[in-house]
């Protein structure tokens, strides 16, 4: 098979769920050090990372305890996934590359939507609350935040969420699939940006729900179409160019 060829389809391939987690974990593992190791980060953590912190009152023995628990976690899914997976390093670039694609389009094709479909004022979607939270983090701890919320939230709301949704409307209420993939679909989007809402407490506005949901939309469709390393790379970089370049 010619060179060009095997690249393509390396561009091309779903990465399978142990790819996936294997080239997602270098994130979870930097985040959980930095959040630690940069005071930065450690004040402006991610959504989930925030509560756990505010849960145990800072205190490091138990957010550590939390953590060797999610690792333990992930050896076992390594160990269970590698039964019927094998592990492709060389599709690291390309998820990189593609969702770094997704990234810096998605933004302006939410904007479309919203003006064009919504008729929602799109300058109402970025919360003064998340700016200036972020600004006050510094650099290394914006990228940190980014890599936190990257793999938290597509973990909680895509791999386990979404898919907890399809499951239950397929297998305990009958639902055809792709009337089950649908609600999942909007169930997960909607509950992701409310938690930002409750969860987060931001103030609620319209535009910034609505841009958020439609966020959840675009991830939740990279993660059943291409995989979960897509959907989490996606949106850390995503969240990246927001918080870094904007």
């Amino acid at each position: 098979m010619p060179p060009t060829s095997t690249k393509r389809r390396a561009f091309l391939q779903r990465s399978n769920d142990l790819t996936s987690l294997l080239l997602v974990f270098p994130l979870f593992l930097v985040y959980q050090i930095g959040v630690i190791a940069v005071p930065q980060a450690y004040n402006g953590a991610d959504l989930f990372t925030a509560q756990l912190l505010r849960l145990f009152h800072g205190q490091l023995g138990w957010y550590l305890l939390v953590n060797a628990v999610l690792l333990a976690a992930f050896v076992i899914a390594v160990a269970l996934l590698r039964r019927k997976n094998e592990f492709t390093p060389r599709q690291f670039i390309p998820v990189l590359v593609e969702s770094a694609l997704y990234a810096v389009t998605m933004g302006a094709l939410i904007v479309l939507v919203m003006t064009r479909v919504l008729h929602i004022d799109p300058r109402l979607s970025f919360a003064p609350a998340a700016a200036g939270s972020s600004s006050e983090v510094g650099l290394l701890g914006r990228i940190l935040i980014s890599f936190g919320a990257g793999v938290h939230e597509e973990l909680v709301f895509r791999l386990l969420l979404l898919s907890a949704l399809v499951w239950l409307g397929t297998k305990a209420l009958g639902l055809r699939r792709g009337v089950a993939v649908a609600i999942a679909f909007f169930a997960s989007s909607l509950l992701f940006s409310a938690a930002h809402h409750v969860i987060g407490g931001e103030p609620w506005r319209i535009g910034v729900f609505t841009y958020r949901t439609l966020c959840g939309l675009i991830f939740a469709t990279l993660f059943w179409v291409r995989g979960f390393a897509v959907a989490v790379y996606t949106h850390a970089l995503y969240d990246i160019f927001v918080l870094v370049f904007r």
